[in-house]
């Protein structure tokens, strides 16, 4: 019997060891979970910034930096207004224009010469520029020369406006842009230089190679 009472409450000294620990433990898992919830709480959300979506639609300003409107007229497949790249050129034009037809003079055409925005590319068939040279653009017999000639020819660079627009194919406008060629890039030194020219192509240089000099 001394025996029995002794291990009564030994086993309930284990038992009440047992309990406390089992106690202490939910007490630190509860104190660790609560303070995982309050610095959850207390930290900010990071936020990405997001870069800006870039906007697929140029500028007009910028589209229009990169294109040139040409006009293609005369012994081409199609002729027409045709909007290009800015690095296009003649070749680039008359493929775009059907080609040239069978009659056309394709000697008078530099393909590889640069386009210039609102140019009039006219391509000439055979026997068109000769004829033109020899027609209404020739001085006509007993006329005056005009002012800039010599020798019955305008000199591209002293010509005013007015002479200028004497030649054929060269209306006022054409007439300025020479001028304001020859100021921005000095004088003129030979005809060839015309095709520098905005709005000056192989044809119309054709027609007055026989009428100007340097």
């Amino acid at each position: 019997m001394g025996n029995a009472e002794g291990e009564a409450p030994a086993d309930a000294r284990r038992r009440l060891g047992l309990g406390a620990a089992v106690v202490l433990v939910i007490a630190a898992l509860a104190v660790t979970v609560g303070i995982g919830l309050v610095r959850s709480a207390a930290s900010p959300v990071d936020v990405v910034p997001m870069e800006p979506a870039e906007d697929s639609a140029a500028p007009s300003e910028e589209r229009s930096a990169r294109e040139l409107y040409v006009h293609v007229s005369g012994a081409v497949g199609a002729p027409g207004l045709y909007v290009l790249p800015a690095d296009a050129r003649v070749v680039d034009a008359v493929a775009v224009a059907g080609g040239f037809t069978s009659d056309a003079d394709r000697a008078t055409v530099n393909l590889a010469r640069p386009l210039a925005d609102g140019e009039q590319l006219h391509v000439a068939v055979e026997g068109e520029a000769s004829e033109g040279a020899q027609g209404a653009g020739a001085p006509l017999a007993g006329a005056a020369a005009p002012p800039g000639t010599g020798a019955g020819l305008i000199d591209l660079n002293t010509a005013d406006l007015s002479a200028l627009d004497t030649l054929p194919r060269i209306g006022p406008a054409l007439a300025q842009r020479i001028i304001d060629w020859r100021e921005e890039n000095g004088r003129f030194t030979s005809v060839d230089d015309l095709l520098a020219v905005p709005g000056i192509g192989d044809a119309v240089l054709a027609g007055l190679r026989d009428l100007v000099t340097v």
